[in-house]
């Protein structure tokens, strides 16, 4: 269910993230972001571990913790585990990723253990719940995440310019981007960037040996967050491949970029972009995803085409993630959690 009603007091808010600024993965920037938005109206923190060592400042601090939102119901689990042994479920949310709803809470044993302790669930896209078993989908809420909304450059006609973005990793399945930018060859006007952290050997020798292939893609490395964000705004489509998400950031981006994005066809992307969008490909089907990006070249030129039909689409969906709406949806969660006694 969406979230209610804002109500209640400031608390003492600790947000647990597996990963923190080191990382700065998807993990790290939501919860730095919720830190953010929840400051001016509660005491909100960002720990890995939760009570720590005693003694210490941050088991100090733990003590006078009133709610927790916990990202990733595996990788947190034990300071789950520690929290619901001491306070029971009440202040706690479990906020389930991709890995957590399409694959951990299936199988581990930690994962589905951190389902059952929570007051709350929250999921980050409009098709989260469906994942959960039946009995845990009356606690859930939707939250969708946000980013701030950019202006829709005017971009040439000469090529189409996609961007892929996500660390070299099987999840994000580069495999299917390289076999299509095999299959279009550099006749097709299309030319493709890609921009990830190599954290597989072996992709990363592939993502080498498509760029000696295909002159029309360029594997670009890890980029800072900023400049990411300019390619995004500056590609006319973006290519999202993934076999397994959440709720992707690149998505969210792009949508509020004025970028359409074209998108494998799982639950993370439809509970984004919407059941009806027009920009679906199969996951894992280069020649689907090479037929897309041969139509965005097309109809870019066309003011009613295909394309201009995609980023119409996309431009419907960006206020489900302006900073104001998760803002108060993020409120809604942490007013609806009983402190403890």
């Amino acid at each position: 269910m969406r979230a209610g009603v804002t109500q209640g007091g400031a608390k003492r808010v600790v947000v647990v993230s597996p990963a923190l600024a080191d990382a700065n993965n998807g993990n790290w920037q939501t919860a730095r972001r919720w830190q953010h938005m929840l400051s001016a109206t509660h005491s909100a923190r960002i720990t890995r571990d939760w009570p720590g060592a005693p003694g210490t400042e941050a088991h100090a601090l733990a003590g006078q913790d009133e709610v927790m939102l916990a990202l990733h119901a595996r990788r947190s689990a034990p300071a789950i585990a520690a929290w619901a042994a001491q306070r029971g479920s009440q202040g706690l949310a479990v906020v389930l990723t991709g890995t957590d709803l399409y694959r951990d809470i299936a199988t581990d044993a930690t994962a589905q253990h951190s389902l059952a302790l929570a007051q709350q669930l929250v999921v980050l896209q409009d098709l989260g719940p469906q994942a959960l078993p039946e009995p845990w989908r009356a606690k859930t809420r939707v939250v969708f995440q946000s980013t701030t909304a950019r202006a829709t450059l005017v971009k040439t006609t000469r090529h189409l310019r996609a961007v892929m973005v996500g660390h070299l990793r099987e999840e994000k399945d580069p495999h299917t981007l390289w076999a299509a930018a095999r299959l279009l060859g550099g006749e097709a006007g299309v030319c493709i960037d890609h921009i990830g952290l190599a954290l597989d050997a072996e992709l990363a020798q592939a993502a080498v040996a498509t760029a000696q292939a295909c002159p029309h893609y360029r594997w670009l490395g890890g980029l800072p967050h900023a400049a990411t964000r300019q390619r995004i705004q500056r590609a006319h489509v973006l290519v999202h491949a993934s076999r397994l998400e959440g709720g992707a950031h690149v998505v969210m981006e792009a949508v509020c970029s004025g970028t359409p994005v074209l998108a494998s066809r799982i639950p993370g992307n439809v509970g984004m972009l919407g059941a009806d969008y027009a920009g679906y490909f199969e996951p894992g089907d280069a020649a689907g995803l090479a037929h897309l990006l041969r139509q965005a070249r097309a109809t870019q030129h066309q003011r009613g085409g295909w394309l201009a039909r995609l980023a119409a689409q996309c431009a419907l969906r960006a206020p489900l993630f302006a900073p104001a709406a998760e803002r108060q949806a993020l409120l809604n969660v942490v007013a609806s959690l009983s402190p403890r006694d």
